[in-house]
């Protein structure tokens, strides 16, 4: 759904900075890699979450001795990490029951 990766960023960003490789992988491990995250799709959200001042960008040397742009959460982006994550509670609540009463139904 829109606004999803923007999210998973967001959120992967809360545990301090990373560089784009890292975000991507912790996106992939932490949904026992059901989540995929191709570059084509990582930094174009991540240059959008620039532009909407939620995350701020910083060179820097990554673990492999490589530069790197390492990705900060701003004070913004704090706010807007609690507003979306407080959409999608809700968004799975919703669904959960649905789908809860749809399996009851065919219980019948």
């Amino acid at each position: 759904m829109q606004g999803t990766l923007d999210l998973l960023i967001l959120r992967t960003l809360q545990a301090g900075p990373a560089h784009g490789y890292a975000i991507a992988k912790h996106i992939e491990r932490h949904s026992e890699d059901v989540l995929q995250v191709e570059q084509g799709s990582l930094y174009p959200a991540l240059h959008r979450l620039i532009k909407r001042g939620w995350i701020a960008a910083e060179e820097g040397t990554s673990e492999n001795n490589r530069r790197a742009k390492f990705y900060r959460l701003t004070a913004k982006g704090r706010k807007r990490l609690a507003v979306e994550t407080s959409k999608w509670e809700r968004l799975a609540r919703a669904i959960a029951g649905i789908l809860n009463a749809a399996g009851q139904e065919g219980e019948s």
